[in-house]
């Protein structure tokens, strides 16, 4: 049965000596890995947590993450990822939304947790992991003590419709979990491996073992997710796909992104995929890389052959500056979501593609609701883009409306549309315009918040920026936004900025105002964060 715990147990049993996850000096074994997740696996157990049971990570990334995830999926539990940043009321109502019996959490979150955990009715078991003095959260046991008292679990016989479900934090409204069928999630993943290949779906694990070795007699996968495993983009591409192949998974220390101390593990661990998430992440990457070569030491990238980003704009701009310090490497940019994955495209330096310009997979099309009919390729008529397939989510966790709405039929057929507006261009690419949700309507036309920042961010002394409406009496909504300088660049004025705008874009789109500041607000994972950045634009042009 093809799902990602028997996967992993067949690895331990074929590749046992093989490092799985490396994290600072510690190196953890396949053998090991599966050790440390089947002795977790019996605490879930014994504290009564069974299939569909539900249990929370609220921790950094960490070797912990991961083993919690493989434990869960060990004993058909859904594990439930948590974002770190949430204070306690966010982290209530996610951990009662999700009906967590059980929470794994780093000791430095632990206040949160001791504030909120008499308020979850289902809670049955708190696991603390050290990262500096213990919380002493009434109630709550060590890591270290759960992994020593218990046995592993036997492996047991699993269901293809096991529940997977990540919570996605959203831009809008509260965070709501993605419910995947376990063989389906599972499957998507493999045609990764399969897909490019022009191999048949693998059919059991034998033929996953099979792949493996052979691509292992190439040199085992070595990969870093720079993004938290708290988002899909860390979990998924990072961590869960390199591990379908018995890849090394290398995990930065650091609490936030440094590209310097991930160039510093490239060197050492000769990692070959870099995951990211757009120009938040490959802009600094470019800086480093710079700052280390005019040093005279430029740091070694040989090893790296592939880049993915996806869940953010990654300008062609910033891709060309990432090609002169690692000329080898293709950069992937999928266009996907939590809801599914849409499209993508490869770029190297002798082919660096337009921004936001992506190929869609065959599952995919753009599709007008109001019509229910799909865009017609080069007709610069907009709609949105729906995928369709066995891969797609079942819905959202207790939220049927929600589900409704973003699961639907379309002439006979079940798509995703998570919100991405897109056109199709005459060879059938699609374009990208952005999340509908964010869409600035004014003066009747309507104007989407990407498009201007990528326009914005060509600007030499502009390092980021994000744009949004405001209320507007004349135009309903007018567009502004805030922007942050480029290092070692000279602050330029607002109107400056505005100026050199309208030299690439229509004027009704070119914000009417622009105010710097020192760092434009996004989530640890890239994504834009426009509720801050609504709050310091008041704040600063006020």
């Amino acid at each position: 049965m093809l799902t990602y715990p028997n996967i992993f147990e067949a690895h331990a049993d074929a590749f046992p000596d093989a490092v799985a996850i490396a994290y600072g000096d510690r190196e953890i074994t396949w053998s090991a890995y599966d050790s440390m997740a089947a002795r977790l696996a019996s605490a879930f157990a014994a504290h009564g947590l069974a299939r569909e049971s539900k249990v929370g990570m609220f921790m950094y990334n960490c070797p912990e993450y991961l083993t919690t995830q493989y434990a869960a999926f060990k004993q058909r539990i859904t594990p439930v990822n948590v974002n770190y940043r949430y204070l306690d009321d966010e982290l209530l109502y996610l951990l009662d939304n999700a009906d967590c019996e059980a929470v794994v959490y780093h000791s430095s979150l632990g206040d949160r947790i001791g504030r909120v955990k008499d308020r979850l009715g289902k809670l049955k078991l708190l696991i603390e992991v050290a990262d500096g003095p213990s919380a002493g959260v009434p109630g709550s046991v060590s890591w270290d003590s759960v992994i020593d008292a218990h046995d592993p679990a036997p492996r047991i016989e699993r269901g293809l419709d096991d529940l997977y479900m990540l919570y996605t934090g959203g831009t809008t409204g509260m965070p709501k979990g993605v419910m995947y069928a376990m063989g389906n999630f599972t499957a998507g993943f493999l045609g990764f491996y399969t897909g490019p290949m022009g191999r048949p779906p693998l059919q059991n694990v034998d033929e996953v073992t099979a792949l493996t070795r052979m691509v292992h007699g190439l040199g085992q996968p070595t990969a870093t997710p720079c993004c938290p495993l708290m988002h899909g983009t860390g979990v998924w591409l990072g961590a869960l796909l390199p591990h379908l192949v018995a890849g090394k998974v290398v995990l930065l220390e650091g609490r936030s992104f440094d590209a310097a101390e991930l160039f510093r593990a490239v060197e050492r661990h000769r990692i070959g995929t870099l995951v990211i998430v757009g120009d938040a992440f490959a802009r600094p990457m470019v800086q480093a890389l710079r700052t280390q070569a005019e040093s005279g030491r430029p740091f070694d990238t040989s090893s790296v052959t592939t880049i993915v980003s996806t869940g953010a704009m990654f300008s062609a701009e910033v891709k060309a500056e990432l090609f002169e310090f690692i000329p080898g490497a293709a950069v992937m940019d999928i266009l996907g979501s939590s809801e599914g994955g849409m499209g993508q495209t490869m770029a190297t330096k002798e082919n660096v593609n337009t921004t936001a310009k992506f190929g869609a997979m065959p599952t995919t099309k753009v599709i007008n609701l109001e019509t229910g009919l799909e865009v017609v390729p080069g007709s610069g008529e907009q709609g949105m883009v729906g995928v369709s397939g066995p891969g797609i989510p079942i819905g959202y966790y207790k939220d049927p409306e929600k589900s409704a709405r973003t699961f639907r039929e379309v002439g006979g057929v079940r798509y995703s549309f998570p919100g991405d507006m897109a056109v199709v261009e005459a060879d059938g690419t699609i374009t990208l315009l952005g999340r509908g949700s964010n869409c600035i309507n004014t003066a009747g036309e309507k104007v989407f918040p990407e498009e201007v920042e990528e326009a914005v961010k060509t600007h030499p002394a502009v390092a980021d920026c994000l744009v949004f409406g405001v209320p507007d009496e004349k135009f309903g909504q007018r567009v502004v936004g805030v922007a942050s300088v480029a290092a070692g660049q000279t602050q330029p004025t607002g109107d400056d900025v505005i100026a050199y705008t309208k030299t690439k874009l229509s004027s009704y789109k070119v914000p009417k105002q622009l105010v710097f500041v020192a760092t434009v607000p996004r989530a640890p994972n890239g994504k834009a964060d426009y509720g801050t950045a609504k709050k310091m634009f008041d704040e600063t042009s006020n």
